[in-house]
């Protein structure tokens, strides 16, 4: 296992290294231009996205698609991921994962629009669609189809359920006497009372899940930014001055050169918001919203949600509060930035934080069984997305209990073979894009 997991690890490190960010950060620029700043248009989206419209249809509302599409992004990379960011990058970091998400928008339009222009009704009248739906029927290459779908499979029961599972088991434990096993074995009853139900039920879960966390979230992180206001220019300049100097920030922590902030922030920035990745078109296609164009806008406001607001409080709060105390973060490990952080809140901050990445990675949880349930269904049929559902919950529990380094890294190479072909689609189908 260890020699397998070596592999696993170069093959990352060669792929997550420059090619990948390159072929992604390309596709942002690529889109970024030839739909003229689509960006721009992040207010109608929102204001789409909040409309009653669709909601007396049949299937998922164009609100509900997104809600679990964020329920699948907005995990705990918003919390450990920035941190990490900013303890290995510097504070310049955290521009860069703007920037990332900034320009992923466009990506993020292009491949729910495609997802939402070629869907098609089966026999049933059930709505069928996602980017292996448009290599097969579009492109014509079954291939790649399968390739994607196999990969979204995988990442699913990795990231998508291992991962978190392990999450949200470390956050109960640590301020609860609990064995793992009793927590795997609830998040898994739980999170199967609702895969059950099917996608409405996923979706509505979503919709009453994601609000909730989001508000209990941010609420802290506004408390901290607040309280901490003399302190936010300075951590401003620091963001600014780090992302293009090489100078040192609070030794010991960050302050690399400035590659290394790119390549941190860039890469944390790619996975959090899964642009480009493929897996938020499945939800696009999923919605009954009749134009692909509006709801091309209202999936890529999830990218502005996901980093421009989420990740962009979570560095405001750690980085005010480190120019504030730094000795406080002196030698501080790189998962726990947020955490000396949250303890500034007046009570139960470390507390408040741990409920936090309880309901992200819970909510990851549903939201990667839709991704998941989609691909298996497209390679397996109706019966093969029931049985997935089952080693879902059996890989949820398994993440409770088990160590994580080679699912961790299975995961991340699962991530860059999904969004190769995806990429790929995209770039073949890129003159179909229109707004």
């Amino acid at each position: 296992m260890e020699r397998l997991n070596g592999i696993v690890e170069k093959i990352n490190d060669l792929l997550w290294n420059f090619p990948m960010l390159a072929l992604l950060l390309g596709t942002h620029l690529y889109f970024t231009v030839r739909l003229k700043g689509i960006q721009r248009k992040v207010p109608l989206g929102i204001r789409l996205s909040f409309s009653k419209k669709g909601m007396e249809k049949e299937g998922i509302s164009p609100y509900e698609a997104l809600s679990t599409a964020l329920a699948a992004t907005i995990g705990t990379g918003n919390i450990i991921g920035i941190s990490a960011a900013i303890a290995v990058g510097g504070p310049g970091a955290v521009f860069w994962c703007w920037l990332s998400g900034l320009l992923g928008m466009a990506t993020c339009y292009a491949e729910c629009f495609l997802s939402a222009r070629y869907r098609f009704l089966r026999t049933d009248g059930t709505v069928c669609g996602g980017p292996m739906y448009v290599m097969e029927r579009m492109l014509h290459k079954k291939g790649l189809a399968v390739l994607f779908s196999f990969f979204a499979v995988v990442a699913a029961l990795t990231v998508g359920s291992s991962v978190q599972a392990h999450s949200l088991t470390a956050a109960v434990t640590s301020q609860l006497p609990v064995s793992p096993h009793l927590v795997g074995i609830g998040a898994a009853v739980l999170a199967g009372s609702i895969l059950v139900g099917g996608a409405k039920k996923t979706a509505k879960a979503c919709t009453c899940l994601v609000p909730v966390m989001s508000v209990i979230y941010l609420g802290g992180c506004l408390y901290l930014i607040v309280r901490n206001a003399a302190w936010l220019p300075a951590a401003m300049k620091a963001i600014l001055g780090s992302a293009f100097s090489s100078r040192s920030f609070i030794g010991g922590i960050a302050g690399t050169a400035v590659i290394t902030g790119i390549r941190t922030g860039m890469a944390k920035g790619l996975f959090t918001n899964e642009a480009g990745m493929g897996s938020m078109p499945m939800t696009a296609a999923m919605s009954n919203e009749d134009s692909p164009v509006c709801q091309g806008l209202i999936s890529m406001t999830g990218i502005f949600w996901d980093t421009l607001v989420m990740c962009a409080v979570t560095g405001l709060a750690i980085l005010c509060d480190m120019v504030k105390e730094p000795a406080l973060y002196e030698g501080a490990a790189q998962d726990a930035l947020c955490f000396i952080a949250f303890s500034g809140l007046p009570f139960a901050g470390k507390q408040l934080l741990s409920l936090c990445l309880v309901l992200f990675s819970f909510a990851t949880i549903i939201g990667w069984s839709f991704y998941g349930e989609r691909a298996a269904e497209y390679l397996w049929g109706k019966r093969g997305a029931g049985l997935f559902q089952i080693g879902y919950m059996v890989f949820v529990y398994l993440g409770a209990v088990l160590s994580l380094d080679f699912v961790w890294n299975l995961s991340d190479l699962a991530n860059a073979c999904m969004a190769i072909p995806n990429l790929v689609c995209l770039w073949m189908l890129r003159k179909k894009v229109s707004v």
